[in-house]
């Protein structure tokens, strides 16, 4: 039974509620890689008029984008997780409250390539060690839209304080179309904030399970609790260039 489920018994029992970092992986794959994108100079992007496709706009992704189709394992474990925390909270009375979550990028974070590549580009920077453009023609034109950990930890502190005003909803949670950045647009920040370049190489094949773009709609929360991202990409880098300085002896073997 969830009443069963021991995270959850535990903050019902100790906690005022709960909130539940989920992922923008949730949404379905299929619909996100034939989005009507234009290719510009660095990057991938939408046309400014209206698509008509339900849940998306030029502001990005909103919560009801389709998520009725396959979206890759990870993504699939994070919507069941959703489930369950909805179901726990209607039979325990637990107030919770779900946020798909952008690419969460910053200080402290362990890059690697399949997950905190973020982070992995601006310390291969400072070693300077290669990089690769891989998929969509290996242009780097892919675009993401990235949120630092401070910012959403500013939105966590809003949500546990204003639970009368988040308990059961679900908010799309990421930098929005202002803290979107194409991989292209992102090594030339990690190039001004580290003083080098490194090579890049053109890997075009694309992997079944990547998308060419996504950016967060971020309206939804913004409008509920008047938070908004405040560190741009610029930021994040900056951030993550000074943590990968102070710490380079120890980055230097983990991060390769």
């Amino acid at each position: 039974r969830l009443l069963r489920l021991p995270s959850l018994q535990y903050l019902r029992n100790r906690c005022g509620g709960f909130v539940f970092l989920s992922s923008s992986r949730i949404y379905s794959i299929e619909p996100l890689a034939r989005l009507p994108l234009t290719t510009l100079p660095t990057r991938l992007d939408l046309p400014q008029q209206d698509c008509g496709i339900h849940g998306l706009s030029f502001n990005g992704v909103a919560e009801d984008f389709p998520c009725n189709s396959h979206r890759s394992y990870y993504g699939a474990t994070k919507l069941a997780a959703e489930l369950l925390c909805q179901e726990y909270a209607a039979e325990a009375g637990l107030p919770v409250v779900i946020n798909r979550c952008g690419v969460i990028a910053g200080p402290g974070q362990f890059g690697k390539t399949d997950q905190g590549v973020f982070t992995l580009w601006v310390a291969r920077h400072h070693f300077g060690r290669p990089l690769k453009y891989t998929g969509f023609g290996g242009k780097g034109h892919q675009v993401r839209d990235l949120l630092h950990p401070d910012d959403l930890c500013e939105l966590v502190a809003r949500q546990v304080n204003s639970w009368e005003q988040v308990s059961g909803q679900t908010f799309n949670v990421g930098g929005g179309r202002a803290g979107s950045v194409s991989l292209r647009e992102y090594t030339a920040l990690c190039e001004e904030a580290v003083g080098r370049s490194v090579a890049v190489a053109e890997e075009p094949t694309t992997s079944p399970v990547d998308i060419p773009w996504y950016v967060s709609d971020h309206s939804k929360v913004t409008d509920r609790l008047g938070w908004a991202p405040h560190r741009p990409p610029k930021k994040i880098v900056e951030d993550i260039a000074e943590w990968v300085r102070i710490n380079e002896s120890v980055l230097s073997s983990v991060i390769v």
